[in-house]
C-alpha cells in the first residue's frame, strides 16, 4: 500500500522556519519532521510514498538526494561520469516527489497525484504530524469497515476539525470545523482511503478537510479509528519545541522504530 503525505502548504503559522525551508523539513532532533512520519509508515512495511510537494519543493527533493549521498560509500569516476554505490545505508523506501503547485489546496494535491496511486487503497497524511498510532490495524480497521475513507480520531484541544461520531458506532455522521466550546474527537490525520475517495475531489481550490470528507461523511462512507495514544502535530513554534524537547529527553513516543 502507498502512503501519500502533504507537504506543499506554506506553513504560515510557523513562519520562523517556513521562511527558508517548506514545513515538512523542520528539524525535531536533527532529522525533518518527514523523515520521522516516513519511520512511523515503514515501521509497519509501508515504504512506498508518494510526497506531494509545493512550496519549496525543491528543497524536498534535493533533501532525499543527499541523505542517500550521505548515508553511501561511493566512488566517483570523473572522467567516465560514473558512480559507484559500495553501501547503502539508507532505508527500502520509493519516493515519488510531486509538483502538485504551490497554490494548490490539500484536496487538489491528493487528485493531482492519482495517477501514480495505481487505483489501489492508500494511506494519506499530512508532513507535519505525529503520533505512536498503529498504522497496521488501523488498515485492518478501514478494510473491515468496508468503509470508502477512515481517519484517526485522535483528542486533542485546539483549531481542528470535530468529527461527529455515533456512539457505540464507527461511522462518522458529520464534519465541522472546532470551536473553543468543543472537547471531543479530532481528526487527527492519519487517513486509509479507498480511491474512489478522490472522486469527491472537484479541483485545485478543493480543500480535502471540507467538502470531500463532509460529503463522504454524509453518504455514511466515513469510518473513525479511535487512537487513545501519542499525538502532536507541528503547527507552531510552541509544538515544535515540545517534539524537540521529547526527542532530547529519550522519551520521543512516535519513535516505534
Amino acid at each position: 500500500m502507498k502512503v501519500v503525505i502533504l507537504a506543499g502548504g506554506y506553513g504560515t503559522r510557523i513562519s520562523e522556519e517556513s521562511m527558508v525551508r517548506p514545513k515538512p523539513l523542520v528539524e525535531i532532533g536533527g532529522r525533518p519532521i518527514l523523515w520521522h512520519i516516513m519511520k512511523i509508515y515503514s515501521a509497519h512495511g509501508l515504504n512506498d510514498f508518494v510526497i506531494c510537494c509545493g512550496y519549496k519543493g525543491e528543497l524536498i527533493k534535493q533533501f532525499f538526494r543527499d541523505y542517500v549521498l550521505a548515508r553511501s560509500d561511493l566512488t566517483f569516476d570523473l572522467h567516465n561520469d560514473r558512480v559507484q554505490t559500495h553501501r547503502n545505508g539508507v532505508e527500502p523506501w520509493r519516493v515519488t516527489l510531486v509538483d502538485t503547485g504551490e497554490t494548490t489546496m490539500t484536496g487538489g494535491r491528493i487528485k493531482r497525484v492519482r495517477q501514480y496511486l495505481d487505483g489501489e487503497p492508500f494511506c494519506l497524511t499530512y508532513g507535519d504530524g505525529v503520533a505512536d498510532i498503529d498504522i497496521a490495524d488501523e488498515i485492518a480497521f478501514h478494510r473491515q469497515c468496508g468503509a470508502l475513507a477512515t481517519v484517526a480520531a485522535v483528542r486533542q484541544p485546539g483549531r481542528f476539525g470535530i468529527l461527529n461520531l455515533l456512539p457505540e458506532d464507527s461511522r462518522v455522521i458529520g464534519f465541522r470545523e472546532k470551536s473553543n466550546e468543543d472537547g471531543g474527537f479530532i481528526n487527527g490525520g492519519f487517513f486509509v482511503l479507498e480511491p474512489q475517495a478522490i472522486d469527491y475531489i472537484e479541483g485545485d481550490d478543493t480543500s480535502w478537510e471540507h467538502e470531500p470528507l463532509q460529503a463522504i461523511a454524509c453518504d455514511g462512507r466515513l469510518a473513525a479509528y479511535r487512537h487513545n495514544g501519542f499525538w502532536q502535530n507541528m503547527d507552531t513554534l510552541r509544538d515544535k519545541v515540545v517534539l524537540e524537547n521529547l526527542w532530547k529527553d529519550g522519551g520521543a513516543p512516535w519513535m516505534i522504530w
